[in-house]
C-alpha cells in the first residue's frame, strides 16, 4: 500500500488494515482550496500534521469547511521535498492511547505544501496569491518560540533581519520577513483583513507575532521601501489581528515501532527522515490523544469554525489564564525538569523517568505544591482536572514514545515562561513565599548541570540545540566533577539574565539556593541521583 493518490485509490485493502481514510472528495477540496483559500500555516511540522490539519479534516468530512488547509514551511525544505510531496501532501496520524491501542488515521485535508523562499518563484508567486485572496481569514503558526526572534544571543540584529530591515519587501530572507513581505502583498491588494494566530507553546505568543511583523512594517514604511500605510494597516485591530492562544498536544519525533507498525500494515515508504538541519519528520506522524487549543475570538474576516471540532474560543483574559496555567504550573515546567535530568540519568523516554520515585517526586512537588498556588483558573478549564491528567496519565504513558532530548531542545527560551512567570508571582505576593521554593531552583540548577554536557556517570553526551548554547556553555566550561570553584562567581553571569528567567535571579534567595544546588550536583559522579533520592525519593 503506497501513502499517495494511486495508492489510496485502494481503499479497501486500507480499511482492512485498520485505517480511517478521509471521507470527503479531495480533488473538489483542492480545487476549492486553490480557488478560495481560507487558512494558511506555517510550519510544516509534527504538530501541525497531528492537530491542526486533523481538526480541519473533521471540518471537511461533515461540509464544515469546503476548502482544506495550506502549509508553507521557512525553515526546513527538506519536510516538504522529502515527506509532503512524495506522498501527494497525506500523512498518516498515528494516536497514542494510554491502554496501548493505536487508531491509524490518514489525513488528506491539506491540498498544497509551499516553500516560504523568496528565492522558489514559482512557490513565493503561489504565496503572494494566496495572501492577494480576500477569502483567506487566517495565517497560523507553528514555528517554535525561536521562530519568533530578531536578535541573537548577545541582543544584535541576526544577520538576515537586519539586511531585510534595510532592503525592504521585494527579496526577504528572514523566515518573519518573509511573512510581512507576503502580509504588504495582500496590503497593496486592497487591504483586505486577516488573522495571524501564532499556535506556539509560549507565553503571549500573539503579542510575540505582532512584534516581529511591526518591526519590519515599521522599518520598511521609515526606509520609505514600503507604502506610509503599511504600518497602519499592521496596527489596524479591525484589519490585521494577533490573537493569543494556548496550544497541549505532546507530539514526540517519529518512533521507530510506530514505523514498524505501519511497515507491517503492508504501508510502503515510511521510513523517518533526518534532515540536514536536524529535523525529525516521517510520512506518519505519531502523538498522544489528548489535545487543547484555547483560542482569543479575534478574526476580523471570520474564521472557520473550529469550535465544533473542540477548539475553545475565549477572551484574551481566559486565553490568558489558560496559557499561565499550562505552560507556567501544570505541565510544561514539569515536562523541562524531566527533560534536563533525564539527559543527565541517561533515560531516553520520558514514561520511563515517571517509573523514578525520585523524579515523580520532584514534578508533583513543582506541580502541586508549587505550581499550583500560583496557577491562575481560566474557568473553560479546572487547573486541580487539568494537573492530575498530567501526573497520572499523560507522562506516564508508556505507548508514548516522547523523549527528554527533545524536549531539551531550546530550553533557554522556554525557562522565562515555564518557571520564570512563577517566580515573579513568589516574589511579588503576599502571601506566596519564595523562600519556599525547592522543585523550581532543583531544576534550574539541574539546567545548568545540563549545560556541562556531562552525564551523572560522568560521560559526556549531546546537549540539545539551543540558540544560546555557544554564550552559555563556555561560562560552565571550568566545572569539573569533584573539583573546586567559585559558584556565585562562575553561575551569576548566567542566573543574573531576565531574558533567561524573567529576574534577575542573583539577587534573590531562589538564586542561592539554585547555586546550593548545582554545587551538590558537581561534587562527583552520582551526585544528581542521590540529591534527588534524599529529597523525593519517598515522596513518590
Amino acid at each position: 500500500m503506497k501513502l499517495d493518490r494511486n495508492g489510496l485509490r485502494e481503499r479497501s485493502a486500507w480499511e482492512a488494515a485498520g485505517y480511517r481514510l478521509p471521507a470527503f472528495d479531495r480533488d473538489r477540496m483542492a480545487e476549492e482550496t486553490r480557488r478560495r483559500p481560507v487558512w494558511i500555516h506555517f510550519g510544516a511540522g509534527n504538530i501541525f500534521r497531528a492537530f491542526q490539519a486533523a481538526l480541519m479534516q473533521r471540518l471537511l468530512e461533515t461540509g464544515r469547511s469546503a476548502a482544506g488547509l495550506i502549509v508553507a514551511e521557512g525553515f526546513d525544505e527538506e519536510i516538504i521535498e522529502k515527506v509532503y510531496r512524495p506522498h501527494d501532501n497525506y500523512s498518516i496520524l498515528a494516536t497514542l492511547k494510554g491502554d496501548g491501542l493505536i487508531e491509524k488515521t490518514v489525513i488528506g485535508s491539506i491540498a498544497e505544501s509551499l516553500l516560504l523562499d523568496s528565492g522558489r518563484e514559482t512557490d513565493f508567486l503561489r504565496l503572494q496569491e494566496i495572501f492577494r485572496a480576500p477569502s483567506l481569514q487566517m495565517a497560523s503558526f507553528t514555528i517554535t518560540e525561536k521562530g519568533y526572534s530578531l536578535t541573537d544571543g548577545q541582543g544584535g540584529l541576526l544577520p538576515a533581519v537586519a539586511e531585510d530591515a534595510q532592503a525592504g519587501p521585494l527579496h526577504p530572507q528572514s523566515y518573519l520577513g518573509k511573512v510581512c513581505a507576503l502580509l504588504y502583498e495582500r496590503y497593496r491588494s486592497g487591504a483586505a483583513p486577516l488573522s495571524l494566530v501564532s499556535m506556539d507553546n509560549c507565553s503571549h505568543n500573539g503579542d510575540k507575532l505582532k512584534e516581529a511583523v511591526s518591526f519590519f512594517a515599521k522599518a520598511w514604511t521609515e526606509g520609505h521601501t514600503a507604502e506610509a500605510g503599511f504600518l497602519d494597516y499592521v496596527n489596524d485591530p479591525r484589519r490585521l489581528s494577533f490573537p493569543w492562544t494556548m496550544i497541549d498536544k505532546i507530539t514526540p519525533r517519529p518512533d521507530p515501532q510506530v514505523e514498524k507498525l505501519l511497515a507491517g500494515d503492508g504501508v510502503e515508504d515510511m521510513a523517518a527522515v533526518v534532515t540536514a538541519r536536524g529535523t525529525w519528520t516521517a510520512p506518519f506522524v505519531n502523538a498522544e490523544e489528548c489535545q487543547y487549543l484555547v483560542i482569543e475570538d479575534a478574526f476580523p474576516n471570520g474564521r472557520p469554525p473550529l469550535e465544533d471540532v473542540g477548539v475553545l474560543f475565549a477572551s484574551r483574559e481566559t486565553v490568558d489564564s489558560a496559557e499561565k496555567m499550562k505552560v507556567c504550573t501544570c505541565l510544561n515546567p514539569l515536562h523541562t525538569a524531566l527533560a534536563v535530568f533525564g539527559c543527565l540519568l541517561g533515560y531516553h523516554r520520558i514514561s520511563e523517568e515517571m517509573k523514578n520515585p525520585a523524579l515523580c517526586g520532584l514534578v508533583r512537588r513543582i506541580g502541586w505544591q508549587e505550581g499550583l498556588p500560583a496557577a491562575a483558573d481560566p474557568g473553560i478549564l479546572n487547573p486541580q482536572r487539568f494537573l492530575d491528567e498530567v501526573l497520572t496519565k499523560r507522562l506516564p504513558n508508556p505507548f508514548l514514545p516522547d523523549t527528554p532530548q527533545r524536549i531539551a531542545t531550546d530550553t533557554s527560551q522556554k525557562l522565562p515562561i515555564r518557571f520564570g512567570e512563577t517566580i515573579k508571582t513568589y516574589l511579588s505576593s503576599g502571601h506566596l513565599r519564595a523562600e519556599e521554593l525547592e522543585g523550581i531552583p532543583l531544576a534550574l540548577a539541574g539546567w545548568l548541570r545540563y549545560l556541562m554536557g556531562i552525564d551523572d556517570a560522568g560521560q559526556p553526551f549531546a546537549v540539545s540545540p539551543d540558540p544560546l548554547l555557544d554564550t552559555l556553555t563556555p561560562l560552565l566550561a571550568g566545572v569539573r566533577l569533584g573539583g573546586s570553584f567559585d559558584v556565585a562567581g562562575v553561575t551569576a553571569p548566567i542566573l543574573r539574565r531576565r531574558d533567561i528567567f524573567g529576574v534577575d535571579l542573583t539577587a534573590t534567595v531562589i538564586g542561592e539556593k539554585v547555586n546550593a544546588f548545582f554545587a551538590r550536583m558537581t561534587t562527583k559522579k552520582g551526585a544528581v541521583a542521590e540529591l534527588l533520592e534524599q529529597l523525593y525519593g519517598g515522596r513518590a
